[in-house]
């Protein structure tokens, strides 16, 4: 059985552990993933296809019909049906988070207000959503905090529902009534984002944490064979991808107790970003750059990045470091 979203061919020991065949038809379709326990976690909407949604919505619901729910085909592919509440041209949705509670937004409101227009699709970004304070390698300053996938799910959503409505053009505000509050517990001040959370979602899906095992993650790791560790849902993925032969764990911030508890050899996969800090914390001192992405972006970045792996498998000859990008090309290993 294969995963839709990520292409991992489950191994089929997995399968057979999974005791409820419900449960493995969510897994096939992609609206969940299957663990090595044979435990299936579902996945959520991401902010993206939340604010697609309240988008959509508002606009059907603008003859005055009440709309539970609507159909949005997301980044990855899948058209899903979302829930939603709207009435006569204002709708608002909350984030399904899936098996990830610990996600931040978590239940965060989305809502969209729909006002018709001669021509054209206008999108309005307001208050809860967050813009950037400077230029990065993808986004320039003063530009709302919203993902390409995202701009583009939402953009197909709308116009979606203005060809089901027979609208000329519409005007869309889109605002998140407790995104600057939400803010507060992200880490968007240091990738340069204020003034609320931003609207995400590569895949339009939210990968579940195994928050349940997150504190058994040693004990994961010891006891499987040249296990593939990772340090996030992206991560997670492609590190999927790339061994599929291997068990891979995911750790988040643990990296150091993960390896420790590794018998033999043992892979770390993942994102750049939380990996060479973890290998070298002092990494950006001196570089000018408040983030490991925007320095990842300058001339600099590769012989830094060389020299931090050697170093490193210096210190843990046993340990194969793979760094990716957002897109699961690989960008650097450890020679």
């Amino acid at each position: 059985m294969r995963d839709p979203v990520t292409g991992f061919e489950y191994p089929a020991a997995w399968v057979q552990r999974c005791a409820v065949p419900a449960q493995l038809l969510l897994a096939e379709q992609g609206l969940a993933v299957l663990t090595s326990s044979g435990m299936v976690l579902h996945r959520g909407f991401t902010t993206g296809t939340t604010a697609a949604a309240a988008c959509k919505a508002a606009i059907l619901s603008l003859p005055g019909t009440k709309i539970p729910s609507v159909f949005i085909q997301i980044p990855c592919g899948f058209t899903v049906e979302v829930n939603v509440d709207a009435h006569a041209g204002k709708s608002s949705c909350k984030k399904f988070a899936g098996d990830y509670p610990s996600d931040v937004t978590a239940g965060v409101v989305i809502v969209a207000e729909a006002i018709p227009r001669p021509d054209g699709i206008h999108l309005e970004p307001g208050k809860g959503i967050g813009c950037f304070i400077r230029d990065t390698p993808r986004y320039h300053k003063g530009e709302p905090a919203i993902s390409s996938p995202s701009m583009d799910c939402i953009m197909h959503s709308i116009k979606e529902a203005i060809d089901e409505t027979g609208l000329s053009g519409v005007l869309v505000k889109l605002h998140i009534p407790m995104g600057e509050e939400v803010a507060k517990k992200t880490l968007n001040s240091r990738v340069g984002v204020e003034g609320g959370i931003s609207i995400l979602g590569t895949t339009g899906l939210v990968e579940p944490w195994d928050d349940h095992l997150e504190e058994s993650v040693c004990g994961q790791v010891s006891s499987a064979k040249n296990p593939v560790i990772t340090t996030g849902r992206i991560g997670l993925r492609y590190a999927r991808l790339l061994f599929p032969e291997h068990e891979v764990i995911l750790v988040g911030g643990k990296i150091g107790e993960a390896l420790d508890a590794a018998q033999g050899d043992v892979i770390l996969c993942g994102l750049p970003a939380l990996i060479l800090r973890y290998i070298n914390p002092q990494i950006l001192d001196r570089t000018g750059y408040a983030t490991v992405e925007e320095f990842a972006a300058s001339p600099s970045f590769e012989p830094v990045m060389h020299a931090t792996l050697a170093g490193f498998k210096k210190e843990r000859p046993n340990v194969h470091v793979v760094l990716v990008d957002r897109k699961g090309a690989v960008i650097g290993e450890s020679p």
